[in-house]
């Protein structure tokens, strides 16, 4: 076996364990902190790809901003301590779905058509390559994303805002 297989082995071995921890843990911060080795071996997979830019902005962004934005979401809210049991019926639907999810993956990951790759390597520039495609040829959907997230903002503002005009009434 390479060494690059068995980094994608125990990459990937470290994600799915850290999204089975994730939802079977019940301390909070022991939660987030799998969930933190999920997004870190997700970013080293996309070091493997070839991917560096989207590795780094995977750490800063999810393993970094998202992870502590969650934990203070978490921590701010009130919210029932007592979890509800899980029922047998659950847990099968949920591996019913799995096992769904990976019989599809699999199928479009056998049956994936590379007859029309681009000419240059995608592991040249990729930032570069990157940055001429949002600006160039995906200039409006970047907008409207970013016209979104703004509205989205004031939109939390102005909730915020009333709840916190109702609590002083």
């Amino acid at each position: 076996m390479s060494g690059g297989f068995l980094a994608f082995l125990a990459l990937s071995v470290i994600a799915i364990a850290g999204g089975v921890l994730m939802l079977h843990l019940t301390k909070v911060m022991h939660m987030m902190l799998a969930l933190v080795f999920t997004f870190l071996s997700i970013a080293g997979l996309y070091f493997m790809l070839s991917a560096e830019f989207v590795g780094v902005v995977q750490i800063l962004i999810y393993s970094g901003a998202v992870t502590i934005v969650m934990i203070f979401g978490i921590m701010l809210t009130k919210h029932d301590a007592e979890s509800a049991g899980n029922g047998g019926w659950r847990s099968f639907l949920v591996l019913m779905g799995i096992l769904a999810f990976g019989a599809v993956m699999y199928y479009a990951v056998n049956h994936v058509d590379f007859s029309g790759a681009t000419e240059v390597p995608l592991h040249e520039e990729n930032t570069k390559q990157m940055g001429v495609l949002l600006y160039t040829k995906y200039i409006i959907p970047f907008e409207i994303t970013s016209v979104l997230l703004l509205v989205a903002l004031v939109g939390s503002i102005i909730l915020a805002k009333g709840k916190e005009e109702k609590e002083h009434e």
